[in-house]
């Protein structure tokens, strides 16, 4: 073996074995803590900094959009009437999107806040909607809605529009969608919004959509844009508990 093919294996048995090595790094942290109460004194600058762009966003948390002819609160029953509300919006929006939309839903889960009576806020719907959901519409077989309702059959039912819903002992006893029996030959446009129809909150009926149409709009955009339309049209907002969801105990 002449000297520069040694060399060479010397070379590559070298850098294979330091390769082989276990590299060990030893991680020295410290750190300090720092109480955060009444003491601390703001710094005028961060303040005046951020104030201009505080006062525009407080003053549009504040605009005024609507009047809530009573309080509209949130519930864990089969019925809520701001749950009501709440997929009342959402089908008038899809039926705005698409006029064959049959029906819409929501999740009681994903309304945050109640609705006081008197005006209502941008800042007030941005409490009951917090997240970027966009709206979603889903065009569905009778099989799939029939599986939907027995998804609200055991949750106790859910924020739904367009729909009639009976359910006993945790199974579907009547499902009616636009005043007609469900039809499973038949198929149906479904308004709700991406979260849930990615199968968020355990929804897992909307897997295998027929068509799938997703839009930019956010949903707060479209309880606001619902209320201002109705404020346009000189209507309050309000709601009741019509039975669209029944529980037979």
């Amino acid at each position: 073996m002449n000297r520069a093919l040694l060399w060479c294996f010397f070379l590559s048995a070298s850098l294979l074995l330091s390769s082989c090595k276990t590299q060990r790094y030893h991680q020295v942290s410290n750190g300090q803590y720092y109480q955060v109460d009444t003491t601390i004194v703001a710094d005028s600058s961060i303040l005046a900094y951020y104030a201009p762009y505080k006062e525009q966003l407080e003053m549009e948390m504040n605009r005024v959009i609507g009047f809530a002819a009573q309080e509209l609160p949130r519930g864990r029953g089969a019925q809520s009437l701001l749950g009501n509300f709440f997929a009342d919006a959402l089908l008038w929006k899809g039926k705005q999107l698409d006029p064959e939309v049959h029906a819409s839903f929501a999740t009681k889960g994903g309304i945050r806040a109640d609705l006081r009576a008197g005006d209502i806020t941008v800042g007030n719907i941005f409490e009951i909607m917090p997240f970027e959901n966009a709206l979603t519409i889903l065009t569905l077989s009778g099989g799939d809605m029939l599986r939907w309702a027995e998804y609200m059959a055991t949750t106790g039912g859910q924020p739904v529009s367009g729909i009639q819903l009976v359910i006993e002992d945790k199974k579907v006893k009547e499902l009616l969608i636009q005043g007609k029996p469900v039809d499973l030959a038949a198929t149906y446009k479904l308004a709700t919004y991406d979260y849930l129809a990615n199968g968020g909150d355990y929804v897992s009926c909307f897997d295998n959509p027929i068509a799938r149409s997703d839009y930019p709009q956010r949903i707060r955009e479209t309880l606001m844009e619902y209320v201002t339309s109705r404020t346009t049209q000189g209507k309050n907002i309000q709601a009741q508990l019509d039975g669209r969801v029944q529980i037979i105990r």
